[in-house]
Formats: structure tokens, sequence, C-alpha cells
């Protein structure tokens, strides 16, 4: 069995000076970092100005919601990669609520986004893929999302990027649109090449302004800049880490190549593994484990990851900045989330679409103005549960049929009693529970996996056939979803491929 990373010492020099610039100024306010290691000299800061008379319209809070696609556990602090360079998160997080032990309602992006900006799960509404969209479906094209609910009662609702899977305009008072989407693509692949065009990574394009996510970040700012006559409730959504996972050099840079530690693996990982579920976590379009490892690209493919997740801090870093020196900053609630997790390698798996950890763990931190100093929360919470918190923390009222629980007791008391699981679902009657020390995952076929974190964190023993633990099953069990609503018509099963009908996530996209 291999070990899992090697010690931190053995970071390389520029690795070990980025990280001690961050720790250095990891005390200031939210937003006060920015990556600056290695790659200060093409930023430009922002000039010395008074801050701004704090703008009041009203007691409720503006709202700044920042998404991120495809982030997993590899961020500063949450541990999940000690080589994780994201000062911006890592600052964010000393004055908010860290929710440790948060997940997806479905591991992959159209019917998690669905799931959150509608209140409901997937085993309700029948959106377990790519495919139908939220206003092509039966069961959600009249659905009232979280930013019209926003509108509907006293709120400006704006946004720029991906927070619906495909759709925005008309999902808020102003959408600025997609800024490019997933960016500029090279002229070949760099990753040698396998299947879908989107599963790439290495150094592209030359500059940080050919990017979207730089593009967005600038729109998101402006909008801070302003003045409002009314609370405002803006969305910025980010398009990297997904693939490709393709940004300028200067990020790799942060992550010499020859330094880069793999992800937790064991070769047997799977041996235990029921074939349902070894089956349902293959993408149809990602590489093959044994691709990567025989064209010696994993090593490539998470330096790659890394460089993409320190980006993406970098540009959180300047939306918090802008928010910091606006006349917002002490009435506005900041929330930041990624729609899944993603597997590098984990399990014998790449991208999302499994029912494991990796794959459903997600970034979920919160920040109300009256917050001072950072907590830790490992409750096992739901991106489900942030409609009724907006509810409670804005004072809106309440929707009916959110299936999702206010967060508002944790944070107040991160240790509060909570006694609700996270449950994923991928497919009718496929679904995880996530309790504090647990995982069970049971299938359409009646196949199991249960998982002890408390000695298992990597989820590489299942124990579900073992007699000693029917109780755990057992207990576990009663939390499944009683509403298992067949795969909504129009539902596209596998993943998108190249020019077809699912492709959502192209440049042409209608955004």
């Amino acid at each position: 069995m291999k070990q899992r990373f090697a010690t931190q010492t053995d970071l390389p020099l520029p690795m070990r000076m980025a990280m001690l610039m961050w720790l250095i100024t990891g005390l200031a306010s939210i937003g006060d970092v920015s990556v600056r290691a290695r790659c200060a000299a093409d930023d430009t800061d922002a000039p010395s100005a008074a801050r701004p008379e704090p703008q009041r319209p009203e007691s409720r809070p503006n709202v700044l919601m920042i998404a991120v696609d495809d982030l997993n556990d590899w961020v500063g602090c949450l541990g999940g990669h000690p080589q994780s360079v994201t000062p911006n998160l890592d600052a964010f997080a000393q004055r908010s609520v860290v929710f440790t032990n948060a997940h997806c309602q479905a591991p992959i992006c159209n019917p998690s986004r669905i799931s959150l900006l509608t209140g409901t799960r997937p085993s309700t509404t029948g959106v377990y893929y790519l495919g139908p969209l939220l206003r092509q479906c039966d069961s959600t094209k009249d659905a009232v999302t979280l930013p019209q609910h926003f509108a509907r009662h006293g709120y400006h609702t704006m946004a720029a990027g991906k927070i619906f899977h495909v759709e925005g305009k008309g999902e808020f008072d102003l959408y600025a649109g997609n800024m490019g989407g997933m960016g500029p693509r090279p002229p070949k692949p760099i990753s040698g090449g396998h299947s879908h065009p989107l599963w790439d990574w290495g150094a592209f394009p030359d500059g940080d302004e050919l990017m979207p996510d730089t593009k967005i970040a600038a729109w998101a700012s402006e909008q801070l800049a302003k003045s409002y006559d009314q609370p405002f409730f803006l969305a910025c959504g980010f398009y990297r880490p997904h693939v490709p996972m393709t940004v300028p050099h200067k990020w790799f840079d942060l992550h010499p190549l020859d330094q880069v530690q793999l992800p937790a693996y064991t070769e047997t990982d799977l041996d235990d593994v029921p074939a349902y579920g070894q089956d349902l976590s293959y993408s149809a379009v990602a590489p093959r484990h044994s691709w990567i490892v025989e064209h010696d690209e994993w090593r490539h493919a998470v330096q790659s990851y890394l460089a993409s997740v320190s980006f993406v801090d970098a540009q959180v870093g300047k939306v918090l900045d802008a928010l910091r020196t606006s006349a917002h900053a002490d009435n506005t609630m900041v929330v930041i989330w990624s729609d899944h997790g993603l597997h590098l390698g984990t399990k014998q798996r790449w991208g999302k679409r499994s029912l494991w950890e990796d794959s459903t763990r997600v970034v979920l931190m919160m920040h109300r103005p009256e917050d001072t100093v950072g907590t830790k929360c490992n409750r096992p919470v739901e991106l489900l549960d942030l409609f009724p918190t907006f509810n409670d923390l804005c004072q809106l009222p309440p929707v009916t049929g959110l299936e999702g629980r206010s967060l508002t007791p944790l944070l107040d008391d991160a240790n509060a009693a909570w006694p609700w699981p996270a449950i994923t679902s991928f497919g009718q009657q496929n679904h995880a529970v996530r309790t504090q020390n647990w995982r069970y995952i049971r299938y359409v076929d009646g196949s199991e996996e249960l998982y002890d974190h408390r000695v298992d964190p990597h989820e590489w023993t299942n124990l579900a056939a073992r007699p000693e633990y029917r109780g755990v099953v057992r207990e576990h069990r009663r939390w499944l979803p009683q509403v298992n609503q067949p795969m909504a018509p129009g539902s596209v099963h596998a993943d998108a491929r190249p020019g077809s009908a699912a492709d959502i996530d192209s440049d042409d996209a209608a955004q």
C-alpha cells in the first residue's frame, strides 16, 4: 500500500516560500490576501484609497455567493492535498464557518445545481444527469429558484459565469453571461488526447487576461463598487478547476512537476466494491486510469488541477478584495461553495460520477457580517441546506417544498446537535448516506458499501457485508429517500459526447 503524501519538508523551496507568505498574511481581513508568491509580477495591486462610506439600504444583508466548478477538498483549510496553495480561501476561512463535512446532492453539475437552486432533491425531481435542464423538465420548469425568490422579495439580483448549469438569462435581474465559459483551448491537446476534448490539462493560455474566470472576477468587482437602492444578491460562478485543467504557466510554477505528490491510492481499492458501483462510477468521456498511468500523465494531471485551483483562488481573492474595500463590506454575507468533488486517480477513477467521498464532498464556507473569528463544523450538511439558510439570514418568507434545513444553528454553534445526514443520489435508487463517522451506499440492485471514516478516511475497506456492522447498516438504511422518481424525460444518462445536445460545457453553450 502506497503512502499518501510526502512530508512538508519535501516541498520545493518556491512552494515553501509561497506557503510561508500566505501563512504570514493569513490573519488579515477577508480577501486581503492574494496569490502573490511567484505570481505578483503579473498582477496589479489595487490602489490604496479611502474606503467608501458604508451603505446600508436596509437591515437585511446583501449576499455575495461564489460558486466554484468541480472544486474538491484540495483547499488548504480542508486538508485534501498538502500542496494546495489557496491563500484567499484560507484567509476567508479564518473569519467564516467552514463546513468540513459538506456534500452535494448529485455528483455531477446539472442535478447538483438544480437541487441547490430549487431546494429539492434529485430523487424528488427525477433530474439525475446532465439533462434535462431546469426549465426543460416538467418537475422543475415552474420552480421558484433561489435568485427569483430574492428578486420577488426586494433584492436586486445579478450574476456572471456558471451558477445554473447552462441557464442564466431570465433567472436574474442582470445576467452578464458566461464570459467565455470553459475558456480558450490550445490548437491541439496538451496531454496527448484520448476522448473528450474537454479532458485536457497543461499550461495554456499565455496570460490570465485571456481566462473567462478573470473576466468574471473583474465584472463582479465592478458591481461591488456601485451603490444600490435595495439589497443585492450577487452570484459569481467560476469555471476552473473544471476540465480542461488549463491555466497560464505561472500557476504551474507554484507546483513543480517533479515535486507533485499523488493522492492516496491502493491497487486493491476496488476488490470489495460491488460491480454495480464500479460500473456506475465510470465516466463515458474521462480517461481510464490505466490510460493515465500508461502515458505517464498522472502527476501532470494532478499538477494541472493544483495549478487550476490556485488560479481560481486568486480570482476569488479579487472579488473578496473588492467587497472588503467597498461600501457594502459591513452588510454583506458571503457564501462560497462547489457543486461536487472530483476523483484524480483515487479509486482508479477520473472525474465525478460516484457516490464516494472524493466525488460528493464539497467546499462550503459562510461568513456573516457579524462573524469575526473562523470556526470549523464537522456536522454532515448538504448544499440543499443553503436555500432555507438564506431565507433565515435574509428574513425571506419560507418556500413550500424545500427539503433542506437551515444551517443557522450551526452558524451560531458549530457543535450544536445535528441528527441529520447528508444524502447524495446518482441515478434512480442509487444513494449515499453520510453521517458524522460513516458513509453508507446502496445501489438499485441492492448491493451496499459501508465505510468508517474514523479509521478509513479513504474508504478502502467496505464493511457492509460484515455481521458485526449490521446494526450500523440498518441505522443508515432508514435515511434512504422514500421518493425515487424515475428519470425525467429527456435525461442524458451518460456524460456528454463532443457535439451532442448534452455537450453543454462547450464554448458555444447558450448561456
